[in-house]
């Protein structure tokens, strides 16, 4: 290819380049294409605008002239119709290849989508056989199954949907503390706190050769809970939260458990009711998860309607014998009389238990001080399909009796930063803890763990 590069005076720094080579002016094309996702463009009504758009090809339908893909990056659950000139279609150009296409988007006359990219160029940038791909074209395949494809499981459409939500759903969890008031703390991953007492820890070590293989000073753990941390917090700030990995050594392989997951803890100074901690706990998840519905409504529907299907509301109500006041038609509003219904249809709601026997819980809990039953001041939301999904306390913030405790299980020199914080300006203060994989677990009704975290970690599991 022959270039010509010339200087223009009134731009001294500038080169200009004038070539008639048909493969630069593609290249031209390419740069001046406005490069948009999929989402972008499905929501698109310009009609006409020179495009780019690169992701990876979830169906192939050749035709005698014409060529029809369907082209999908991640950014929503329905893919890109791509039409395109026969003679662009090539043999690397399959079901699973990444590609790089530059069109303009015109008007589709399908009902399922606004526009479709008319493309004049196509390139394969990365290359998959079919044969040899473990998902295929036309077959839904199960959570069990892809669940053995770790390293894969991100390009089909159930895993992709779960990683969108649980995007946004983490963007609404930020956004809910941030918006009450409350401070991040970036609580640590390695500590000598066992704040659960349970002693199923991951001990943080040096190589074996090493003669001293302790790092630390002190044995070290990946954490279980940044809990006493921000305990630290609720001396100097009066609502603070963390939200990270945590890490459990328990040796099963059940659905329910998973030896790395994710914790949103939270810590409020200045409260003496476990209605306050409550309150968080409900506040929390419905904002989040009125988030989640509204800015992933396809995504939730696809779990809903088939990796977990259930009932819609207003089918129930149509389905009964009682005769009510308004109207049971899709799209009326939910009346009172229709609230009440479904509540004594479902019959599972999710539901506090508080007061917990006070031997049961870690030294950190506070005594209720109550006879003859003895309680501490704990409490946890459990919810249908899934159990436990936060756990909270009030803490224990009078010296003596939390001196006692810990004196009882030995834990007093452990622990004697911990008491220190009675010492100098402690406030009575309580928090609570949300695992993040069964919060999604409750709202999308799956039933296991591993199908809810980007790289699931447990007994024996093999690791990427």
């Amino acid at each position: 290819m022959s270039l010509t590069l010339q200087r223009i005076p009134a731009f001294s720094s500038a080169l200009f380049c004038r070539c008639s080579s048909k493969s630069f002016q593609r290249h031209c094309s390419r740069i001046s294409s406005k490069k948009v996702r999929v989402s972008d463009a499905l929501s698109s009504e310009e009609t006409g605008a020179n495009v780019r758009i690169q992701g990876w090809v979830r169906s192939v339908r050749p035709q005698k002239d014409n060529l029809f893909l369907h082209l999908n990056d991640g950014s929503s659950l329905q893919p890109l119709q791509v039409v395109a000139s026969s003679h662009l279609n090539t043999r690397d150009l399959t079901f699973g290849c990444a590609v790089d296409i530059t069109g303009t988007l015109e008007k589709s006359p399908s009902k399922r989508q606004n526009v479709e990219l008319h493309a004049q160029h196509i390139k394969v940038v990365g290359e998959c056989n079919p044969v040899d791909f473990p998902f295929k074209i036309k077959e839904r395949h199960s959570l069990e199954y892809v669940r053995q494809f770790p390293h894969l499981r991100c390009r089909t459409n159930a895993f992709s949907s779960l990683l969108r939500i649980r995007s946004e759903a983490t963007a609404a969890i930020q956004s809910f503390f941030r918006d009450n008031g409350y401070v991040q703390i970036h609580t640590p991953v390695i500590t000598s706190n066992d704040c659960e007492g349970a002693g199923e820890l991951f001990q943080v070590e040096v190589g074996s050769n090493d003669p001293n293989p302790h790092f630390f000073s002190v044995p070290a753990y990946l954490t279980v809970s940044g809990q006493l941390h921000l305990e630290v917090m609720a001396g100097a700030f009066s609502a603070a939260y963390t939200f990270g990995p945590t890490f459990r050594a328990e040796n099963s392989q059940s659905r329910r458990h998973l030896a790395e997951f994710y914790m949103v803890e939270a810590e409020i100074a200045f409260t003496e009711s476990l209605e306050d901690l409550m309150k968080v706990m409900e506040d929390l998840f419905k904002a989040a998860t009125e988030h989640v519905l509204s800015s992933c409504a396809e995504d939730v529907e696809l779990f809903h309607k088939y990796t977990a299907p259930g009932r819609r509301a207003i089918d129930i109500l149509k389905s009964s014998s009682q005769n009510f006041t308004f109207s049971t038609e899709w799209g009326c509003d939910l009346q009172t009389e229709h609230e009440k219904f479904l509540v004594k249809h479902c019959g599972n709601v999710p539901v506090f238990v508080i007061n917990y026997p006070y031997e049961l819980k870690p030294f950190y809990a506070r005594d209720n001080q109550d006879q003859p039953n003895h309680t501490a001041a704990a409490v946890d939301l459990l919810v249908p399909g899934v159990g436990e999904l936060c756990g909270g306390s009030l803490r224990e913030e009078r010296l003596e009796l939390l001196s006692q405790r810990l004196a009882q299980a030995g834990l007093a020199d452990t622990y004697a930063w911990y008491l220190q914080l009675r010492e100098f300006g402690s406030v009575p203060h309580g928090g609570f803890g949300m695992g993040f994989e069964r919060y999604l677990l409750c709202i999308l009704g799956l039933h296991n763990i591993k199908d809810v975290i980007p790289f699931a970690r447990f007994s024996h599991s093999c690791l990427l």
